[in-house]
Formats: structure tokens, C-alpha cells, sequence
């Protein structure tokens, strides 16, 4: 039988091995995952053997993330805004990158009726119905599978959002004040360049966004005013390099205030507009 060190020191050296970049930190969260620990109790029990069960589920949850598995995957969570968010593989997985859109859309939320395009796990409307105190929360996905875990996530948050099937505005009615959107905006040539935890796990109906990256952008922009009350705003998260791109869409369309974001590393990662009265 195993000691907890033993379990994890193994882990770690397997990960490193395996070209995972944060092997330490992972091999420590799948641990905690496993066995229900905290740092202290670690620390506390670190020589303490531990049943073949439990140890042989920690081995194969590293086996995974060996195979470049995501790690959230594994532990079917990830933390957004403060909340913590089921994610499975039929979801993208909440970035910090993103919580910049949520920051922007919450300086202008109160009061306001909300529309979340490309929902996924709903950790975007989730949040703003958390903490934007709106008046009324829906979030549109073309996938049923997203739809489910974000339905599961609101429920368990206690959040009060309304979850509609729809390819982009297809089924969607009445007028919101807000529009938000994390679409797919990577270039479709682009996906094979990507980590293997993305180009391989991750759903690629949340991340192709044809040759152009701009596809969905344009789809929503060009329909955007039959839903988006006068003076509201329409809020995108954006690749890198699609501020100017997305801007000019944004202007060509009427819309005005135009303001491109960058995000903790000094990238655009947000750009918004407001619809004229």
C-alpha cells in the first residue's frame, strides 16, 4: 500500500514525463480530488497508507491527464467569477480570460434583461444573474448536450435563467437591453496549431469559426438589431488579433461607443458597442 507522498511524488514524476506542463499543481489537485484532502490534512497525514481502491482511481485519473485529458475534465469543475462550475467534454472550459467580458457587461447590467449567445456551461449568464442583479437571464446554445450541464449548473447555483436550443437567433424572441457572446473565433487552420487538451478534447462546434475566424461575429452583428433594444450594448470576447476586424463590423452596423478591452496579458480579449437610440 501507498502513502499519500508516495502517490503524489510517483504522480508528478509520470506527468513531467509526459510533457505536462503543470504537473506539480495537477498531479496535487487530482490527488485532493480523489481522496477529499485539503493542504493541511496533507501535510498532517503525508505517510498515512491508503486503500487500493482509492489509490487505483488516482492512477488512472493521472493516466488521463497523462494523455493530455484536461485536468477540469477529470475533476468535472472549474472556478469562473468566484463560482464553481460543472464542465464536462461537451462544454468549453471557463478561462479567467473570459471574466473580463463578465467585469465589462456588469458595469451596465442592473436592471437590464440579458441574452448569453454560444451559453456552453453558462458561466457568463450564471455569473451576471449571480452577481449583475439583471431582470431577466436567458442563454441560447446550438448544442443540447452544453444546454444540460449549463441547466445543471444554474440549478445547483441557485441562478434564474432561462436555457433556449437555438442556432444563434433562430429561436429566439423579444428585445434584450444586453447581448453577450463568447463565440466560436478560431480560424479553422488554426485548431490543428492548438494544445492537444484543446484541439483534441474540447468541443470543436465551440471553437471553429471558419477560415476567416470573424464568421460568427458577422452572423450575429448582421442580425443583432431585430433583438437589442435602442441604447443597448452588444459585448464579445475576441481572439488576440480581432479587435479591429470586430470594431468595424460593430461601426458598419451603426453602433457607437466602440471599445476594444485588453485582458490581464495585455491583449484584446473584449470589444462592445451600444446600439444608438
Amino acid at each position: 500500500m501507498s502513502t499519500y507522498k508516495e502517490l503524489l511524488q510517483t504522480a508528478r514524476e509520470f506527468l513531467k514525463k509526459s510533457g505536462i506542463a503543470d504537473a506539480d499543481i495537477d498531479a496535487w489537485y487530482l490527488l485532493a480530488h480523489v481522496f477529499g484532502i485539503n493542504r493541511a490534512d496533507f501535510f498532517m497525514h503525508e505517510n498515512k497508507k491508503v486503500s487500493e481502491d482509492k489509490a487505483l482511481e488516482y492512477k488512472k485519473l493521472i493516466e488521463k491527464r497523462a494523455s493530455h485529458v484536461p485536468l477540469q475534465y477529470l475533476t468535472g469543475v472549474q472556478e469562473f467569477m468566484g463560482l464553481e462550475f460543472e464542465v464536462d467534454e461537451n462544454v468549453l472550459i471557463p478561462r479567467q480570460d473570459t471574466e473580463l467580458l463578465v467585469e465589462e457587461v456588469l458595469k451596465v447590467s442592473k436592471d437590464k434583461a440579458v441574452l448569453d449567445m454560444c451559453t456552453g456551461s453558462g458561466c457568463i449568464i450564471i455569473s451576471l444573474a449571480k452577481l449583475g442583479n439583471i431582470k431577466e437571464a436567458v442563454g441560447i446554445d446550438i448544442s443540447r448536450e452544453a444546454l444540460k450541464v449549463a441547466k445543471r449548473n444554474a440549478y445547483r447555483l441557485g441562478a434564474e435563467v432561462d436555457f433556449i436550443y437555438s442556432d444563434l437567433f433562430d429561436n429566439v424572441e423579444g428585445v434584450f437591453d444586453i447581448i453577450v457572446s463568447n463565440p466560436p473565433y478560431i480560424k479553422t487552420e488554426e485548431i490543428l496549431s492548438l494544445m492537444p487538451e484543446v484541439k483534441d478534447h474540447e468541443p470543436k462546434l465551440a471553437l471553429d469559426a471558419g477560415a476567416s475566424g470573424l464568421v460568427y461575429y458577422k452572423r450575429i452583428i448582421d442580425e443583432v438589431n431585430r433583438f437589442l433594444n435602442s441604447g443597448g450594448y452588444l459585448f464579445f470576447e475576441i481572439g488576440y488579433d480581432q479587435g479591429g476586424a470586430v470594431s468595424k463590423m460593430l461601426e458598419e452596423q451603426g453602433f457607437i461607443d466602440i471599445n476594444v478591452k485588453k485582458d490581464l496579458s495585455g491583449l484584446d480579449r473584449v470589444v462592445y458597442g451600444k446600439r444608438p437610440f
